[in-house]
């Protein structure tokens, strides 16, 4: 994650180059080469290379938190630009060595009332704009669209409650590619950490609301260009909304330190126009329609293995590796005791409840996904145990 860190910080800044007298040669070579690996643009809807300012809004709400920004910041310095220079002038035209002497009084009513009135407007008029805001950024009422973001480690999980759409659920997970350009130390591209299996899809000048919550520890959603950021708590339920004006792409990430993958939990928002938004949600609804299992299925080892090699690409590989071998605080899967024990219950309760704070819950995979998963892990490798898990034995382990 360290490393990672490094290379989003080369976005924003444009390198040094630090060497000797006997190496410097080599160490701005060196710097050169680097600096045009990690070249990279500003990304639409995303971070900006050297960016100082907010994101551009394409919310309402975005556009008052900016305005709001710059009224508060021009306040500010309008009241730093008054004390100090009357501070200042003020040492200086009375400055002992002119023979100034300090006026000698006790009290002065006048001064109390002065200094008590100004700050108080000064408050109130910084005070009305800003709840103003605060107040319209957290009316989620008559929402077009509802859905809810679950927090997991480290991804995120969206589920349409509401409105067209109302059924669909996906998981959203760092692009495998990007996770194989980290562990490579070769960071590419302007999307790079920001590119995700499948983005949150929503139509254009629709209200949204959001709905947060997690399933581990504590995460929180953000898009800076819609000028959302709610956190999302485990056995909570907190909201946000927003309205997208403009169709594009816009990326988050979650703003929580949620522990050693944090780098990797984008956002990645997709707006469509509201006739691209019905062709996706027909499109989603025939996919899961599709890839709907029959819980009472039995299936062959094989199924199983085909089927839980895609679930485990997608889910486990970036902590257990795809070699199954782990690695720091990760246990290794390739000749773990649980997945070699006979009773199959054992690695059932892990993958529905977790273990040890380090692994996550996994309720939010299907039966049929969790006993794929299963059979994979206790046929893969070096692990030939030749069980088979079936998906009536996960759902009798959910009860």
């Amino acid at each position: 994650m360290i490393k990672d860190l490094g290379h989003q910080v080369s976005r924003w800044s444009a390198g040094r180059a630090v060497g000797c007298a006997v190496g410097g040669a080599v160490a701005l070579a060196s710097l050169a080469a680097s600096s045009a690996a990690w070249a990279v643009n500003d990304l639409p809807g995303g971070p900006a290379v050297n960016q100082l300012d907010m994101h551009p809004a394409v919310t309402k709400i975005a556009l008052e938190q900016q305005n709001l920004h710059y009224l508060l910041l021009w306040i500010c310095t309008i009241i730093f630009v008054a004390v100090f220079g009357v501070m200042f002038y003020s040492i200086f035209k009375h400055r002992k060595s002119k023979g100034a002497k300090s006026a000698d009084f006790h009290e002065s009513t006048t001064v109390e009332i002065i200094w008590t009135v100004i700050p108080f407007i000064i408050v109130i008029g910084m005070a009305l704009p800003a709840t103003k805001v605060v107040v319209a950024q957290k009316d989620t009422t008559n929402a077009d669209l509802t859905i809810k973001a679950t927090g997991y480690q480290w991804k995120w999980g969206y589920d349409y409650l509401r409105g067209e759409g109302e059924g669909i659920g996906f998981l959203s997970t760092l692009d495998a590619s990007q996770r194989a350009l980290s562990d490579a130390g070769t960071p590419q591209g302007d999307n790079y950490l920001l590119k995700v299996d499948n983005a949150l899809v929503v139509p254009v000048n629709k209200k949204v609301r959001i709905i947060t919550t997690a399933n581990d520890v504590i995460h929180s959603f953000m898009v800076p260009a819609f000028g959302i950021k709610q956190d999302a708590i485990p056995g909570f339920v907190r909201d946000t909304w927003f309205r997208a004006e403009k169709i594009g792409d816009y990326y988050g990430q979650c703003v929580e330190l949620c522990g050693k993958e944090h780098a990797y939990m984008p956002i990645h928002v997709k707006v469509v126009s509201e006739a691209d938004y019905s062709v996706w949600v027909q499109g989603q609804l025939k996919e899961m329609q599709a890839k709907a299992d029959d819980p009472n299925k039995v299936w062959t080892q094989d199924e199983l293995i085909a089927r839980g090699e895609k679930v485990y690409t997608a889910n486990c590989a970036a902590c257990h590796l795809p070699n199954g071998k782990g690695g720091g605080a990760i246990k290794p899967l390739d000749g773990a005791a649980v997945v070699l024990n006979a009773d199959k219950s054992l690695e059932i309760k892990v993958l529905l409840n977790g273990q040890n704070n380090i692994m996550p819950a996994w309720k939010q995979l299907s039966d049929t996904e969790i006993a794929a998963v299963i059979t994979y892990t206790k046929n893969h490798w070096s692990n030939k145990t030749g069980q088979v898990v079936q998906p009536a034995e996960v759902r009798t382990a959910r009860q």
